[in-house]
């Protein structure tokens, strides 16, 4: 045997008010959307809707009017009394195009507020239909007197609780935002509260007046945005402010002039973070709630083609305003360096315009490549500020990779182009550009090295003499990644448990024998001086202040080994400079 579902319609709208729908207030675009409908159907070109309010009802109702086509008493029976049941699809079923409404349950949503909802409806050349439903599943359907029209008003019993939906100012609100764009007449209480579409007029100005109106911001640059085969027009707001590129941005959609949702998402490619849509579309599908656009082939279409004119407006911007688009890379370029770290177009604008820090001067990628070939960069702040001056002095480029996501962005050039060659500056590779001193020289100069190593052996270093620029940079504290791992390895297996040492030595290098250098520079006349000094223990104690000195302006972090060695310099140091209290 076979039996029909029962249906429990309070169960329903307990279904709707808290899974469906996100709030009561949608209410106001289902009337209005089956309203649009009927006048749309009807195709009359005096077509109106006009809502009263308890203001003017004399019971306390809510009624909303129109005068389109109307129904007969068989299709009330068929649309209003079926659940999923809609009088806007062809005869196979499928849903018409040019309606708003598609899935039969517009109406239930009245239940949100009214626990009853009485419907007047004449369909011309028939007679006018009475039909009142009720929240526990009941309706009933009579006959009364002929309206003079054909059209349809439904009036709203408000519940108690819900009483505050239906004040006029509230329903005012609510039909200006959902139907201020119908091309047909909206009146609330006489009040019209229909407006242009901004995205319809030629001059910026009533674009930027609606941004300031419904966003609170003047925005950046206004974008007109056309998609025909989604029948989309509407504009993209580039936003004034720095926006997070992971928040979900909302964007305002119209679906035929009926506002959809103010937040609605994934309508721009994740990277046009920076842009807020306002668009009206009427082949764009909408869930059933009516709240978000339906994810098909449609959809991924139109936020390809959005995304392309997005990328066009930057192009231009880039061609003929630089000025502006570095405005628009000073404000967003944090949300722009994210991006680029997974896409290439963003990748791309950062590598052509965004003005990086290099020891040649503020200058893009792209520049920096045309200009000297290999992108040479420095991983981190502290080490460009020890070694840009000095490698530019060697005629060596380098980018500053310190900054967020620089160094990142930098490693993926090559996916761009392979032909890009990037390479990360190995502050030893300095050494090999600095000018040896004449045997001569170094003859005079092994005394004042042995006394130096001496004290640089206990500290793991070695001490060099070099000639290099600039003279005013004494001495340069060297090291190599590699020694530098393999010397922070053995700190670390000192101090760990024995369990965590046997883990830790399994990545030592016994071959690891390169130690970090003290680069003295013989141009310095301070270093000239040192070597001259009469005594070893006047050298050594040079060599301290200089190896000190060279720690902290490279921002190499201290040991306690360097810092008692610091401090006994300075120490030292003052014992010389001061005379005896004795003599």
């Amino acid at each position: 045997m076979s039996h029909s579902f029962q249906v429990d319609l309070r169960g329903i709208v307990e279904l709707l008010s808290h899974h469906l729908y996100s709030s009561p207030r949608v209410y106001v675009r289902e009337l209005l959307q089956n309203a649009a409908d009927a006048v749309t159907a009807r195709n009359a070109a005096t077509g109106q809707i006009w809502c009263e309010t308890p203001a003017t009802t004399a019971d306390g109702s809510l009624r909303m009017h129109d005068n389109g086509i109307g129904l007969t008493e068989a299709q009330v029976h068929e649309f209003l009394a079926t659940i999923g049941r809609s009088g806007k699809r062809d005869e196979l079923g499928f849903s018409r195009h040019e309606f708003l409404g598609q899935f039969g349950i517009g109406l239930l949503s009245c239940f949100l507020v009214a626990d009853e909802i009485r419907v007047q409806t004449r369909h011309e050349g028939h007679p006018t239909v009475y039909w009142t439903g009720h929240s526990d599943g009941r309706y009933e359907v009579a006959a009364g007197p002929d309206r003079m029209e054909p059209g349809t008003s439904v009036t709203l019993v408000p519940r108690r609780d819900t009483a505050v939906w239906l004040e006029p100012l509230r329903v005012t609100e609510l039909a200006r935002m959902f139907g201020g764009m119908l091309p047909y007449p909206v009146r609330v209480d006489g009040e019209l509260v229909n407006e242009v579409a901004p995205w319809l007029n030629e001059s910026h100005v009533p674009k930027t007046a609606y941004a300031e109106q419904t966003f609170g911001f003047t925005p950046f640059d206004i974008i007109d945005l056309r998609v025909p085969e989604a029948g989309l027009t509407g504009m993209a707001l580039v936003l004034p402010m720095t926006a997070n590129p992971a928040a979900k941005a909302g964007h305002r959609v119209y679906l035929k002039r009926m506002l959809l949702s103010e937040g609605v998402e994934g309508l721009l490619p994740q990277w046009a973070f920076f842009a807020r849509c306002v668009i009206d579309a009427s082949e764009l599908r909408p869930t059933a709630s009516r709240e978000s656009l339906y994810e098909d082939g449609l959809l991924e279409s139109v936020r390809e083609q959005l995304g392309a004119q997005l990328r066009g407006w930057l192009v231009q911007l880039a061609r003929h305003q630089p000025e502006r688009m570095n405005r628009f890379l000073s404000i967003h370029h944090l949300g722009v360096k994210t991006l680029a770290l997974q896409d290439e177009e963003m990748l791309r604008l950062v590598d052509q315009w965004w003005p990086m820090e290099t020891n040649m001067g503020k200058m893009a990628l792209a520049e920096f490549r045309e200009r000297f070939g290999v992108v040479r960069y420095s991983p981190s702040l502290d080490e460009f500020r020890q070694l840009a001056a000095v490698a530019a002095a060697q005629g060596l480029a380098v980018v500053n990779g310190g900054y967020t996501y620089d160094t990142e962005l930098i490693e993926r050039l090559p996916t761009l182009d392979p032909a890009i060659l990037v390479d990360r500056l190995d502050p030893s590779d300095l050494s090999t550009r600095f000018d040896t001193l004449d045997s001569a020289v170094e003859l005079t100069l092994r005394p004042f090295l042995a006394a130096a190593q001496r004290i640089l052996d206990p500290l793991g270093c070695e001490a060099v003499v070099r000639a290099f620029d600039p003279p005013s940079l004494a001495a340069l504290y060297l090291t190599d990644r590699h020694s530098t791992f393999q010397r922070q390895l053995r700190e670390t297996t000192r101090v760990v448990d024995e369990m965590w040492a046997g883990v830790l030595s399994t990545f030592e290098r016994a071959d690891a024998q390169t130690r970090p250098q003290l680069v003295l520079n013989y141009r310095n006349s301070l270093v000239r001086r040192a070597v001259a000094l009469p005594t070893p223990e006047l050298m050594g104690l040079a060599v301290q202040s200089l190896y000190g000195q060279a720690l902290l302006l490279g921002h190499h972090p201290l040991r306690p080994i360097d810092t008692a060695l610091l401090n006994r310099s300075f120490l030292d140091l003052l014992d010389h400079a001061m005379p005896s209290l004795e003599e």
